[in-house]
């Protein structure tokens, strides 16, 4: 099966192809160009790279959130309307377990972290127990107060990753003897991650309904947020 990874949940576009559960070919960059100029061209670089034409894609796999609200829409857009003309399934892959791929090492609690604006972070918690990726706690929304006082009382040695790691700690806070941070090519999101996840999920037969499938975005966008306080129906 080969299939194609598509992650534009922050800044980073990423695109990559896998086949038999190997990765083939993945352009992952950060420009100032915006997902709507560059994924289309990195789908279509991917593809060549690893030799692959688009009616040989045997499923879709894509990054559907928490993250940046347009990069998802745009992402998740995208790789409906490429399931749809080809006719194959399309799977989606939650944001924050694609990045808990980064460490696929037991003993160690990984905590994923997205930007939620206004100083908060999403955050979950997983572990790798017996080649199994296992999530340990649901989707929060924390402050960086609360997200290293929960992690200095978590058993064995804790590592952030995600964009918030620059954006908010490194640098800036005191870390618990027990938290460490991801090296800065280990900490932003990757297509191969979500190739690797939705692998396994289109194996499993766990597809989305083209039709139904929505990013997660668990809050709402500052646009709606203003929207409504300026016409006056905000509860």
């Amino acid at each position: 099966m080969s299939i194609l990874a598509i992650d534009t949940s922050t800044q980073v576009s990423s695109v990559a192809v896998a086949s038999g559960g190997r990765l083939e070919a993945e352009l992952t960059m950060q420009a100032k160009l915006t997902h709507s100029e560059t994924l289309v061209p990195h789908i279509q670089e991917a593809l060549a790279m690893a030799s692959v034409k688009k009616e040989e894609l045997e499923g879709i796999a894509v990054s559907v959130g928490p993250g940046s609200f347009t990069g998802l829409r745009i992402g998740l857009a995208t790789a409906k309307a490429m399931a749809y003309a080809l006719g194959i399934p399309l799977t989606g892959v939650p944001t924050l377990r694609a990045l808990a791929y980064h460490f696929p090492v037991s003993g160690l609690q990984i905590l994923p972290l997205m930007d939620a604006q206004k100083g908060n972070s999403y955050v979950e918690q997983y572990a790798w127990e017996h080649g199994r990726l296992i999530q340990k706690s649901e989707v929060r929304i924390l402050s960086t107060a609360e997200l290293l006082s929960w992690a200095e009382q978590l058993p064995d040695t804790v590592v952030l990753l995600g964009d918030v790691v620059e954006k908010r700690i490194e640098g800036k806070v005191r870390l618990p003897m027990n938290v460490m941070l991801a090296p800065p090519h280990l900490r932003m999101p990757r297509a191969a991650n979500v190739a690797a996840c939705g692998w396994e999920l289109l194996k499993s037969g766990k597809t989305a309904h083209l039709m139904n499938m929505e990013p997660v975005y668990i809050r709402r966008s500052e646009a709606e947020v203003l929207w409504e306080k300026r016409h006056g129906t905000e509860k």
